[in-house]
Order: C-alpha cells, then sequence, then structure tokens
C-alpha cells in the first residue's frame, strides 16, 4: 500500500477547536479537568438524541504504559467506564474508556515497557473520526481547504494541523473504529461533537458539524 504525504506546513484551513455537546457542562468539566484533558476541549449544553456509537473518539498518545494506566485510573476515578482494559497489542500499549456524558477515549502509547516514570504529559491528542468512505470524506476536507498529512488509500486519512491547534483531524472507517474501540459500530442521532474550523459553517457526508471558530 501506498502512503501519499504532504509537507508537515500549517493547513490554510484546518481544524481549530473540538466542543463536546453534553447534558451537564458543570459536571463534565469536573470530570475532564480530573482526566486532565479540559485544555484540550470545550463543552457545551446540548440535549441532543444519541444512541449507540457516536461515530468518532478522541485518543490520547502518551510517553509509556505507566501513563497509560494513569490516565485510565482518573478517568475511571472520576466516573468514566472501561470499555477495554489496558494492555499490550501488535502496536504498543493502550486502554479505551467511556467518559459520563458518553464520549469514548482512547489513551495509547507505542512503547511496550517503561523508559521512565509516568507522567501527565499528553505527546498527542487526535480526533479520529469514523466515516463510510474515507476517501469521499477526505476529498470533501481538502476542497474546504484542509491539507491531507499522511493518507493510506481508503482506510485512514491525517490532516496537517493549524498553527494554533490542539488537536490534529484523522479519519478512519467507521466500522473498524468501533472495532478497534470494543463498541458495535451502529449508532443514530446526534454525534454530540462540533468541530471548530478556520473556514465556513457546514456539516459532512456522515453529518459531523463543522462550525466557524470563534
Amino acid at each position: 500500500m501506498v502512503m501519499a504525504t504532504t509537507a508537515s506546513t500549517a493547513a490554510r484551513t484546518s481544524l481549530a477547536s473540538v466542543t463536546l455537546e453534553v447534558a451537564d457542562p458543570e459536571a463534565a468539566r469536573r470530570f475532564y479537568t480530573a482526566f486532565g484533558v479540559d485544555t484540550y476541549i470545550g463543552l457545551r449544553a446540548s440535549e441532543g438524541h444519541s444512541t449507540g456509537f457516536r461515530g468518532f473518539t478522541l485518543a490520547l498518545t502518551v510517553s509509556g504504559p505507566a501513563t497509560v494506566d494513569g490516565f485510565v485510573a482518573a478517568a475511571v476515578e472520576a466516573g468514566a467506564t472501561v470499555l477495554k482494559p489496558a494492555a499490550k497489542s501488535l502496536w504498543g500499549y493502550s486502554g479505551v474508556v467511556q467518559a459520563p456524558d458518553g464520549t469514548i477515549w482512547k489513551i495509547a502509547t507505542s512503547a511496550k515497557k517503561d523508559t521512565g516514570p509516568a507522567t501527565r504529559e499528553i505527546d498527542e491528542l487526535v480526533l479520529l473520526i469514523g466515516v463510510e468512505d474515507v476517501k469521499a470524506t477526505r476529498q470533501c476536507y481538502v476542497d474546504r481547504g484542509l491539507t491531507v498529512a499522511k493518507s493510506f488509500g481508503g482506510k485512514y486519512a491525517e490532516f496537517a494541523p493549524g498553527t494554533s491547534s490542539l488537536v490534529k483531524l484523522a479519519l478512519y472507517k467507521r466500522r473498524a473504529l468501533a472495532k478497534d474501540l470494543g463498541v458495535p459500530a451502529d449508532g443514530t442521532g446526534s454525534h454530540r461533537i462540533v468541530l471548530g474550523g478556520t473556514a465556513d459553517t457546514f456539516t459532512d457526508a456522515d453529518g459531523f458539524v463543522w462550525e466557524a471558530a470563534a
């Protein structure tokens, strides 16, 4: 498989912010502060109907297994549910939790052994959107001005971040993403997430809403 790449320069249009829609913003704020990701996301109240898999995950990349365990433990102590206990895999070490508001989080490292003490540092935060047709959605985003950084045919695409973005955007097949998270792929209603962009407001083919970032 050929991987297409582009120069690692800031995109002319990019993901600028991620806002989770939650039933109780104050409770969600307490959770995300305890979890350690409150500076990366925004929150706003919503009663939008949502059932099953919401079609996305937020993934933390950290330095080692002990740090994965620390983030999982902090999430559980704050009220999260473990969907996949942290464990070694072919690619490293990871665990999956679901926040009280329903958002699924994956915490992972490519390291299989610790080379230092656990920290609370996040190396990278990625918003992985599960879509039906990676190529079509990728092209939709390119037409909107986003820059592709990596692409693996119709399976995965990653976009160049903007200069001020704290979250990287990537696309994955919906069913493959659900399988990786340990949940059924079926879901209906609101995704309960809004993507803040540096361009105009639009809704993509999978129903994810982009709004012009303030």
